[in-house]
């Protein structure tokens, strides 16, 4: 059956909402289930967004048939007063004004992800950090899929999982990607909690990096003697973590040799001292993902077989907008990986590559400082095309090692994602890599990553 945390019984939950006047924050993807589910389930729904009625389109008429009220608008949020309960969107501070006010009144604040990890009857693997979150959570959940368990992926990738808790048995297992927005406030740790690593993101959200670290430390924080909590060695803020634990450490390591946790050692990948898989039979290039993998055995050891973990190590090539390959054009690889929204994660995006690439980046501005990329990244970037609000900002960064160091980096400036495009393209000749991998969020010029990896992969297919 496998360990239990704190877990309680789905039908308490039904008692409780039960003719409870509840606020949703947000009309969302997410929060579209979960109001139709809470309205089933006898709660009188109120539902919150900045959007207008007409801007919602269908889901307005859909709400509206079943008594759902819409409090819609720029002051959308002046309307939140008098309820039971309120499920927030994971955007949104707990401090900020209208939940402080609400919460004094006595209102019980939570959200989707919140409940569904308290109530969720299957164990739970909740996956978080800086980089690798997405890659690690689909390699999770190929593996324990491999060894035959019914396996249900949620959080920030997947599906909205609470409107389908009923449906989830005690057997089955479920993998989460958990963003620190979703577990600021979550007072609820899953039963194998992984931290890939930290490094600073998100700092336009968060009041500094130890708030951003604090978030993420609600992962393991209310796990007990039981829970296992998954670190990397390598990274120095998920290792000084290791005492904080309450129940078992794992760790994983691509420069040590870990006996209680995985490690990488003259090519082979191994498992509390047993081999796995060879680095040249992943499918996954990179030393960021051989990482990955090692993080993926330590949350599934207690659960599957080596020989599992070995055929979807030879076997997964990857997920949609990270380092995704998109085509070849005369002579010329174009790379997706949108997904690259820090620094680090491009950095070990561009390290995979044999030689330096055109790097596309920049984007919307989440305070983060550019002076790594620039620092490290110079090396395998042959021409630099920079867009977005964050141009000049990472401009200014290489700008000072290229003066440093003396070295020949040609960084071109444009106005347009598809300006951007061309540009590199270009600059390309016969056996070059032309990289999308912002360093930087979308929200500048899109709605979301994939909104964004999705037009790239659009511009480049319709090459001529």
């Amino acid at each position: 059956m496998g360990v239990r945390i704190m877990k309680r019984n789905f039908q308490e939950f039904k008692d409780y909402i039960k003719d409870k006047n509840v606020a949703v924050v947000g009309i969302g993807v997410s929060n579209i289930p979960l109001i139709h589910f809470l309205v089933s389930l006898g709660a009188k729904v109120s539902a919150f967004d900045k959007k207008s009625e007409e801007a919602l389109g269908e889901t307005a008429a859909e709400f509206k048939a079943k008594d759902i009220k819409l409090m819609l608008g720029e002051n959308y949020l002046d309307k939140l007063t008098g309820f039971d309960v309120v499920f927030k969107t994971p955007s949104m501070r707990i401090d900020s004004g209208a939940l402080v006010r609400v919460k004094e009144e006595g209102a019980y604040i939570t959200s989707e992800m919140e409940e569904f990890v308290r109530y969720c009857p299957a164990k739970v693997y909740g996956v978080t950090g800086s980089d690798g979150k997405t890659t690690t959570t689909s390699l999770i959940y190929k593996i324990l899929s491999e060894e035959g368990y019914k396996t249900w992926v949620g959080g920030n990738i997947g599906t909205p999982l609470f409107a389908n808790i009923e449906e989830i048995a005690e057997k089955d297992k479920v993998v989460l990607e958990l963003s620190s927005f979703q577990l600021m406030t979550m007072t609820v740790s899953p039963e194998v909690s992984l931290i890939t690593n930290l490094s600073p993101n998100h700092l336009d959200m968060h009041k500094g990096m130890d708030e951003y670290i604090d978030s993420k430390k609600n992962i393991f924080k209310y796990q007990d003697e039981k829970g296992v909590l998954v670190l990397n060695r390598d990274n120095d803020i998920t290792n000084s973590m290791v005492d904080e634990a309450k129940g078992n450490v794992l760790q994983f390591s691509r420069i040590e040799t870990v006996d209680n946790g995985a490690h990488f050692k003259d090519g082979i990948l191994y498992l509390k001292g047993k081999e796995v898989c060879k680095k040249s039979e992943m499918k996954l290039k990179g030393m960021h993902n051989v990482e990955n993998l090692l993080a993926a055995f330590c949350c599934t050891a207690e659960d599957v077989s080596i020989d599992s973990m070995r055929k979807v190590a030879a076997t997964f090539s990857g997920v949609e907008h990270r380092c995704e390959f998109v085509r070849e054009f005369e002579g010329v690889s174009y790379y997706n990986d949108s997904i690259g929204s820090s620094p680090t994660r491009t950095l070990a995006t561009i390290s995979v590559f044999e030689k330096p690439v055109i790097l596309i980046a920049g984007g919307y501005d989440k305070n983060i400082p550019f002076e790594p990329l620039a620092e490290e990244g110079y090396k395998q970037i042959k021409t630099l095309v920079l867009i977005g609000k964050t141009k000049d900002k990472i401009k200014n960064a290489f700008d000072k090692v290229i003066e440093e160091k003396g070295v020949d980096l040609p960084i071109l400036m444009v106005d347009t994602f598809e300006e951007a495009i061309e540009k590199a393209r270009a600059a390309a000749v016969c056996g070059d890599a032309v990289v999308l991998s912002p360093a930087c969020a979308s929200f500048d010029m899109f709605s979301n990553f994939e909104v964004r990896g999705n037009r790239f992969k659009e511009i480049v297919l319709d090459f001529k």
